[in-house]
């Protein structure tokens, strides 16, 4: 394994069946599989559903862990497939805010907070448009912070197809977003 020392000895102690250690594995990750949930799934009860799926999901297999990856990389793969699961099943769409939101948190009045929470509005809306692909790559880099190399280790996908659905993902944003620049009023 490529684990480093307290993660192998609780990966090793989860394969054995330790509950102290599935515990403690959960407590490790729960806050990071529900935040890549509820960003996909845009409610609480959706995202508990897939961090509930994730979890039982990556405790039934990780006898299977092999540690070719990370074992961060490992869960994030989990969650992911998790939420792409939960889309076939429901085919709900994806309220997720990106990074530009960050940006405009700079005032306190009031007016300047309801257009910055119109604006927020129009990227959710622009993102859930987006397909899949595109989404979780959007996802995984702006809201879980994951570089080019993590992702395409998540997704099982090269780090050229990562850039690929970034730069597809930017430009259709853009193409939805652009009215904004402009002043204009349309979604």
């Amino acid at each position: 394994m490529v684990l480093e020392g307290q993660e192998r000895e609780l990966v090793e102690a989860c394969q054995r069946g330790d509950r102290e250690a599935f515990r403690t594995l959960f407590e490790t990750y729960k806050n990071k599989v529900y935040s890549v949930a509820l960003r996909f799934a845009g409610e609480e009860a959706a995202a508990m559903d897939i961090a509930q799926d994730t979890f039982v999901k990556l405790f039934s297999c990780i006898r299977d862990f092999r540690g070719d990856s990370g074992f961060e990389t490992w869960v994030y793969r989990m969650v992911v497939n998790s939420c792409l699961d939960q889309k076939r099943r429901t085919r709900r769409l994806i309220p997720l805010a990106d990074e530009l939101m960050a940006t405009l948190r700079a005032t306190g009045d009031v007016l300047a907070q309801m257009l910055r929470d119109e604006i927020g509005n129009r990227v959710r809306a622009a993102v859930e448009k987006l397909a899949p692909d595109l989404r979780i790559v959007i996802v995984l880099r702006y809201t879980e912070g994951l570089a080019y190399d993590q992702i395409a280790e998540v997704l099982g996908c090269s780090q050229g197809t990562v850039a690929s659905r970034l730069n597809r993902a930017h430009k259709a944003l853009e193409r939805r977003l652009s009215h904004l620049a402009k002043g204009g009023s349309h979604a």
